[in-house]
């Protein structure tokens, strides 16, 4: 991806979303541009016009901390934001986020046996690990029986956002199908600007952007935006509603990968459901996806 492409445009789309009056700014009778002036930005930021201009052009490498920290609270950038703008900073230093070298495509291996027995112990409600492009690496036996739609039987490692933008199913499966749209993309997002260089990321936002006008549109938004904690609803083809809270780690031992645990609240409908989809996973056994 072209780091200075992506710094334009991030800084562009953040200054065009603040009015003046959010920042104490007369909005003037000759406005012609969505948002904020960039001379606006520079003075709430306390830097030159000229430097401004510079670093929306995308020329940020060499920007210093205090710079970028002020650009933030003149942007209005929420946390998820300020790293974003922060880990296109280190792009363009040419400092990888992890502090690994740069990643080449691989070969995805099956999840490591530790791992598995590690998920196979969770039986509460549905768990998976997921990668940084989306991939659904394993699940435990209730995440298999809950994820079922979107691990089919191609036997290609499941991938979350391929089936949220390109399988009918997903529409269904989630009921705020436009709102888990905007959480893929704006995930996939901050994962573009930690490492612009990632090959299998970059093919994937080329394949979505190609085949669907949806991820396109919030593609060029550059929105980002971390999981964490939070509550989801899906309809399930075997058990129906759920609402389940869930909470999202760091697998600390493999750079990239995310372990998310779903849950119900206890007494709930949804609970007495997840527990019917455990019954019925019963003879679902737990899914390590193959390699591709």
């Amino acid at each position: 991806m072209d780091n200075k492409a992506e710094v334009r445009e991030f800084l562009m789309s953040r200054r065009a979303r603040i009015s003046p009056a959010e920042v104490g700014l007369p909005a003037g009778a000759n406005r012609r541009v969505a948002g904020l002036r960039r001379a606006e930005v520079a003075m709430l930021a306390d830097v030159s016009v000229e430097y401004y201009a510079k670093l929306e052009r995308g020329d940020i490498a060499g920007a210093s901390a205090a710079v970028l920290e002020a650009l933030a609270r003149a942007l209005h950038l929420d946390e998820t934001e300020r790293m974003h703008l922060l880990d296109l900073a280190r792009a363009a230093d040419g400092i990888p986020t992890s502090g690994r070298p740069r990643r080449r495509a691989t070969v995805r291996q099956p999840a490591r046996a530790g791992l598995q027995r590690t998920l196979d112990a969770i039986t509460g409600g549905p768990a998976f690990v997921r990668d940084r492009h989306q991939n659904l690496i394993a699940t435990n036996a209730l995440g298999a029986a809950f994820y079922s739609p979107v691990i089919g039987t191609s036997g290609r490692v499941p991938n979350l956002a391929r089936f949220q933008f390109l399988d009918p199913a997903s529409r269904d499966f989630y009921p705020d199908w436009e709102l888990f749209a905007q959480m893929c993309v704006g995930i996939m997002r901050v994962e573009a600007g930690r490492d612009p260089h990632d090959r299998g990321l970059q093919d994937l936002v080329g394949e979505l952007t190609t085949r669907s006008e949806t991820f396109a549109r919030l593609w060029s938004a550059h929105d980002v935006r971390t999981h964490g904690t939070g509550t989801k609803r899906f309809q399930h083809p075997v058990v129906g509603e759920l609402t389940l809270l869930y909470e999202e780690l760091t697998v600390t031992a493999e750079d990239g990968l995310s372990l998310l645990i779903y849950t119900a609240e206890p007494g709930s409908p949804s609970a007495e459901r997840l527990q019917m989809l455990a019954n019925w996973s019963a003879d679902v056994p737990a899914r390590t996806a193959p390699s591709e």
